[in-house]
């Protein structure tokens, strides 16, 4: 007798339930970045004057809008991806090698989480290896 007055309600909350019409799911996979923010296609459309990128060996972080003059200074690259703003790129000139350039686009929503590498060659701007 118990169970039975147990199982309608609980029969009708599941009929219920599956007539929602939302469904949740959760995955630990960030979702993907807008287009506008997959990432530069070469040096140049990053809009960063040839002055602006890094001296070989060190960072800099290259904040989408804001004017070459205003963005921060170039320095060296210990820590600098906690305190690049999210959906900036840390753009890293290593070693001697001035042929090219790294980026390191931040996550959108996450500090200090890279979201992509990609390397260029500065002189034609072609990719030479992304992911």
């Amino acid at each position: 007798m118990r169970t039975a007055r147990l199982l309608v309600p609980c029969t009708m909350l599941l009929a219920a339930a599956g007539c929602s019409s939302s469904i949740s799911t959760t995955s630990n996979t960030p979702a993907p970045a807008p287009a506008h923010a997959r990432g530069p296609g070469t040096a140049s459309s990053l809009k960063i004057p040839p002055g602006h990128l890094p001296p070989p060996g060190q960072c800099r972080v290259w904040v989408q809008g804001l004017p070459p003059g205003k963005q921060p200074r170039a320095r060296g690259c210990s820590g600098i991806e906690d305190s690049a703003p999210p959906s900036s790129w840390v753009v890293y000139r290593p070693g001697q090698d001035k042929k090219v350039v790294h980026v390191r686009e931040m996550d959108a929503h996450r500090v200090g989480i890279v979201a992509r590498v990609t390397i260029y060659d500065v002189k034609s701007g072609a990719v030479v290896k992304g992911s």
